[in-house]
């Protein structure tokens, strides 16, 4: 196991990726079961026991703040010491940590207001999400743009590989495709999916280009069975939010 490790994983640079992601999974799971907990005991009058929000001074000290230290802190030890195995993979791993702990309240950040467990509260989720498969990119060697042609191509074929790539992710995020133009960003097939299927219907490049018919294939195709199967999903992961 030792020297598969090493071989696979030490020897590729892929441990600290591994690492970091296992800890953001991880911390990610812990931190909702943690939060839902908090949760459930406040809506039950007199339970005063248990898990509960840390206040300091009076002040609500939510956990994106220990993430963002935490991630601050890393990043200035890797910068000044550049340690390798096993040091890099324990700064990973605290990293991942960090990352699972900001992400998870992307949306409090995102709107500048507690909305922990309200409508807006799910871009968390999508933010979890996105930065997870990031890490799993990330871990199977994915190289962003095409990069890996690189030795293997002229300059020009190379740049023009890269551009046309970059093209397709672009128009995958103008059409609402989020998630598709991130991982386009490392797999050109999927930018090209996303960039070549119908627009969600309240997306810039819709709203730009589509005229009256197509607007309306675009909203019966993302209509409301569609968004309330990804919210399902998204509680199901989360926690549905307060009613």
């Amino acid at each position: 196991m030792s020297d598969w490790y090493q071989s696979t994983l030490v020897a590729t640079g892929r441990a600290p990726t591994m690492w970091a992601l296992l800890a953001f999974v991880i911390t990610f799971i812990v931190t909702r079961s943690i939060t839902r907990r908090i949760r459930a005991k406040s809506q039950q009058p007199g339970n005063k026991g248990g898990l509960s929000d840390i206040v300091i001074g009076g002040v609500h000290i939510h956990h994106q703040v220990w993430g963002i230290s935490i991630i601050l802190i890393t990043g200035l030890l890797e910068f000044r010491y550049e340690p390798r195995s096993p040091w890099v993979e324990v700064l990973a791993t605290l990293f991942g940590i960090g990352a699972a702990l900001v992400l998870d309240e992307f949306a409090l950040w995102l709107h500048l207001d507690d909305v922990y467990w309200t409508e807006e509260g799910r871009k968390s989720i999508d933010a979890v999400l996105m930065g997870a498969a990031l890490a799993m990119l990330l871990l199977f060697t994915a190289a962003p743009l095409g990069a890996s042609t690189a030795s293997q191509t002229g300059r020009v074929l190379f740049l023009t590989i890269v551009l046309m790539n970059l093209s397709w992710a672009i128009v995958a995020f103008l059409k609402g495709k989020v998630y598709l133009g991130l991982i386009g960003v490392f797999v050109p097939v999927v930018a090209i999916v996303g960039a070549l299927r119908l627009a969600k219907p309240h997306s810039p490049w819709a709203k730009r280009r589509y005229d009256t018919d197509k607007l309306a294939r675009a909203a019966a195709r993302f209509d409301e069975s569609w968004q309330a199967r990804r919210t399902r999903l998204r509680d199901r992961i989360g926690g549905s939010p307060n009613r």
